[in-house]
């Protein structure tokens, strides 16, 4: 099992930035990508940015390619979504995720767990 724990969202103006980190513990090893996705209200989840647990590549939604950064921390088991220039339809709840799928990193049914998210709302 694992367990994964948003934290960082919050408040912020369009133009603002803010910084989520997810924390995971457990069996992170047997998994393949950790993704961050979002859900507005009245919305599917939808993908947001997502990173191999080993290895450098990642991968972003059109909508957030050039603002948002995914990193991680292999040593602290800690992934992260800097996000810059928000705008306010970037206003949702982040979810991190890991999945064992290779290559259905975009697919939200293709996670095996999540966190609890963590609101973030673009609002001047």
């Amino acid at each position: 099992q694992v367990q994964l724990v948003e934290t960082g969202g919050g408040l912020v103006q369009p133009g603002g930035s803010l910084r989520l980190s997810c924390a995971a513990s457990g069996r992170t090893f047997r998994y393949f990508h950790v993704g961050w996705f979002r859900q507005a209200p009245g919305k599917e989840r939808e993908f947001v940015a997502a990173s191999r647990w080993s290895g450098p590549t990642t991968y972003y939604a059109d909508s957030v390619k050039g603002r948002f950064t995914i990193s991680r921390d292999n040593a602290k088991n800690t992934v992260y979504l800097q996000m810059n220039n928000l705008k306010p339809e970037d206003t949702g709840v982040y979810y991190c995720g890991v999945t064992t799928s290779s290559g259905n990193y975009y697919r939200p049914g293709e996670y095996d767990y999540w966190g609890q998210g963590t609101q973030v709302t673009v609002s001047s």
